[in-house]
């Protein structure tokens, strides 16, 4: 806000601006500006966080000096008990909260959520005016790692042919220099359902990292980036399916997304095709995917998620040889552990001097 000076008085419609800007389809990336002291008022009131997540000393520290004319109190709580007590004077939490927690928080005006899935959010907080945002596009750079961890472990054969060999201590060649026992992705087409923060540098890494093709279809009209061939809206997924040889699965769960990823879709999709799901593991049926993998529907399937997790382990899915999984570990990393206390401190100056917040979430959307 250039050439205005704001309190964090000012923040409930600052916010509601927010939201509004968010249903027009824009994407703000998380960017951490510097801190512009100049701009920040003294506050004669402090910030008062409370949360029950356990920040260490130092990530304590950053988020206080992320106002340096402000004071800010971050209030780590050991129980719920504790936790509601501590409500009852805070104006920010940091992770999560309850719906019936509202009603121990009379001076509460922002959530920031410490995950980017919001899909589990309690009706009541939903329905509130507090105002939320989340920790989209932190997690994507190690997502994004992780999807081509996978997808070239299926492309080169390692988990299928290779793995097997090393188990017994064993190693030789598999197939001829001609057979596809080990394919490439250059040229290959990607196509991405869910261009936020995952969809975006999963596109962007295998434009300029693998040279392929990208497709890709979002809820949202936002630009078409110049990575990506065609962006459409989500009544072209159908169409979409059938053609591409990679299928990611990015966006994030609601009622519209939920099983999309169907029987009916990998019967579609192209025998040499792959199935990536790195988001949310609602989003496939899971035994749809189980007969498309052994009855030879697609060639494999890379999967971080799953709809029950961990699945069982009497589930078919371990029984196929064309399959290979992480923990819904893609996100996790050092580095992700910083930018999530970068993007929180950035929310934390941004409310004091009363700017528009990062990552505000569309609560009726879901996102």
């Amino acid at each position: 806000m250039p050439g205005k000076r704001l309190s964090r008085r000012a923040f409930v419609a600052a916010a509601g601006a927010v939201q509004a800007a968010g249903q027009t389809g824009s994407r703000q990336p998380v960017v951490v500006a510097p801190q512009i002291q100049s701009q920040i008022q003294a506050q004669a009131d402090p910030i008062r966080v409370v949360t029950m997540y356990k920040f260490e000393p130092d990530e304590v520290e950053k988020l206080k000096r992320a106002v340096p004319n402000a004071r800010v109190d971050v209030t780590v709580c050991s129980s719920r008990d504790e936790f509601r007590q501590k409500l009852r004077e805070a104006e920010v939490v940091y992770e999560s909260l309850r719906g019936d927690d509202l009603d121990y928080a009379p001076k509460l005006r922002w959530l920031q959520a410490g995950g980017a899935g919001m899909e589990g959010m309690d009706p009541k907080l939903r329905q509130s005016p507090l105002v939320v945002t989340n920790m989209a596009r932190v997690f994507a750079h190690g997502i994004s790692e992780t999807a081509f961890a996978l997808l070239l472990s299926l492309t080169r054969g390692i988990t299928k042919y290779y793995y097997p060999q090393f188990a017994k201590r064993q190693m030789k060649p598999v197939g001829t220099v001609k057979s596809d026992h080990h394919t490439e992705l250059v040229g290959r087409t990607m196509g991405i359902v869910g261009m936020g923060g995952i969809g975006s540098m999963i596109a962007r890494r295998a434009y300029y990292g693998f040279d392929m093709r990208v497709v890709a279809t979002d809820a949202k009209p936002i630009p078409k980036p110049e990575y990506v061939a065609e962006l459409h809206d989500p009544t072209w997924f159908p169409a979409m399916a059938p053609q591409v040889d990679v299928l990611v699965a990015a966006a994030p769960h609601t009622p519209s997304t939920e099983r999309m990823f169907n029987e009916q879709v990998f019967r579609g999709m192209k025998k040499t095709a792959y199935f990536l799901a790195m988001s949310r593991g609602k989003l496939f049926d899971d035994m749809a995917l189980v007969k498309a993998l052994k009855e030879g529907w697609i060639a494999g399937a890379g999967l971080d998620v799953f709809p029950q997790e961990p699945p069982p382990s009497n589930h078919p899915i371990f029984d196929c040889d064309n399959v290979v999984m992480t923990a819904h570990t893609s996100g996790w990393s050092p580095d992700r552990q910083v930018r999530l206390i970068d993007l929180f401190a950035e929310n934390l100056r941004r409310y004091a001097i009363g700017q528009p917040l990062l990552n505000v979430v569309d609560k009726k959307a879901g996102y």
